[in-house]
């Protein structure tokens, strides 16, 4: 189908445009941003007057919960909420059941997922076979089946050992290794350790939990020259360690997820199991910190950390719920939302939705490389058409995730997305 998008205004932070003008589409690609191409005769007109048109978003934590949690979520279900958030490129993490760690798992998720024609599905191969933190999985295999990166998800390494050798195997081949620092043994707790955890009887987990793992990281990082993925910085702490390790020249980059950047640990107000997250969220003084390193380029990217949870796994008391939240739907307005809070330029908001992300992965992404989060003539036509002046609440049950639950229930939010293209086919549309 050829498209024609008019009239909207057009903000692409890869190349620093930002104007009024019109986008052709045809056979998949971008045709023309501007003036039209000659004798171009479009299929269907939409017009985008008032509406931002911007790079279909790039999701770095999205869980599937297929295959092995089909009660929690479908991959139907969360592909289709994808592209109602906007999304149009997604990395789902490697701790489905059974965990990603075979070619032929790995080929099986990318092939029912490019059967359903909405988002791209970038999937991270485990880091040792079934997350069990022991064997290293065969990385190179894995590679050439899809995976952009090699992780263990929220399962931390027991040993310092097994990691340095999996760095030291990356960097071999240019790898990334995608890590969420946290020390195994103090990172058992339900709540962040302070003040509120200690008055509402919650075991505790320590900021040195994320600053030990970082620490070691790099140190490791030093060693090896592997480059390394920092998923879901949770703490002040944490961010100066990063912010040093980058001053220093360490290949390092990192994300921080929509729920550390705008709550806080008192939002877990009377045992809130909505609220029950990994990491957990911490202090006011963290989250300011998070949204400072969003905002100057610490921190390099926002997240959604999409994980669909069951109502039978969060009605039960806080400590033995199940952790995780419904959220890809939701990271498009909240980086909106975080814009106009703390007054950051809206390319800057943007950015670290589309072009930022999508830097992370890099070559990862091989002939994608150019085209992903970013909008340029002759590229993939993956964007999205955003209301800006649209604001809405967020009602869990009527979120097109099969997970109904959010901390953010009852919130209102700014700009929503309109529609959805991923290779120039419309994958959603609003009404």
């Amino acid at each position: 189908m050829k498209l024609l998008i008019q009239n909207g205004r057009v903000i692409d932070p890869a190349r620093g445009f930002d104007q009024v003008c019109d986008i052709a589409v045809d056979a998949g690609s971008i045709a023309a941003i501007g003036a039209q191409p000659a004798g171009f005769a479009p299929d269907r007109v939409i017009d985008a007057k008032g509406c931002w048109v911007l790079p279909g978003l790039v999701d770095l934590a999205v869980r599937l919960r297929e295959p092995g949690h089909e009660h929690e979520g479908m991959l139907q279900s969360e592909m289709a909420a994808s592209v109602a958030g906007g999304v149009t490129s997604l990395v789902c993490p490697p701790d489905t059941d059974p965990v990603l760690d075979e070619q032929g798992l790995v080929e099986m998720l990318k092939f029912r997922a490019e059967k359903l024609h909405q988002s791209r599905l970038f999937p991270l191969g485990a880091l040792t076979r079934g997350l069990a933190g022991e064997v290293l999985t065969e990385m190179n295999e894995l590679t050439e089946s899809g995976c952009v990166g090699f992780g263990q998800a929220d399962v931390p390494l027991a040993s310092t050992q097994t990691l340095q050798r999996a760095l030291q195997y990356a960097a071999t081949y240019g790898y990334t290794v995608w890590l969420r620092p946290q020390e195994m043994h103090l990172g058992k707790g339900v709540a962040a350790s302070g003040p509120l955890a200690t008055r509402m009887g919650l075991s505790g987990v320590p900021v040195s939990a994320e600053t030990i793992a970082l620490h070691t990281i790099f140190e490791l990082i030093r060693g090896t020259a592997a480059r390394v993925h920092l998923c879901r910085l949770s703490s002040a702490a944490g961010v100066e360690l990063v912010r040093r390790a980058k001053a220093e020249g360490l290949s390092v980059s990192a994300d921080v997820s929509i729920n550390s950047l705008h709550l806080t640990d008192t939002d877990i107000g009377y045992f809130d199991s909505s609220a029950r997250l990994n990491p957990p969220l911490r202090q006011q003084r963290d989250r300011d910190a998070l949204s400072a390193a969003l905002a100057d380029g610490t921190i390099d990217a926002l997240v959604s950390d999409h994980t669909p949870v069951d109502d039978d796994a969060k009605v039960l008391p806080f400590a033995e719920a199940e952790p995780g939240a419904t959220g890809v739907e939701l990271l498009l307005s909240l980086a909106v939302k975080w814009s106009q809070a703390q007054q950051v330029p809206l390319a800057r908001a943007i950015e670290v939705i589309t072009a930022a992300p999508a830097r992370v992965l890099g070559t990862a992404l091989g002939e994608l490389r150019e085209q992903i989060g970013q909008l340029q003539v002759g590229g993939a036509a993956d964007l999205c058409i955003v209301d800006p002046d649209a604001h809405w609440e967020v009602t869990p049950a009527a979120l097109v995730s099969q997970g109904k639950c959010t901390p953010f229930g009852g919130y209102e939010l700014p700009a929503r997305v309109r529609c959805t293209l991923v290779a120039g086919r419309i994958a959603f549309e609003r009404g």
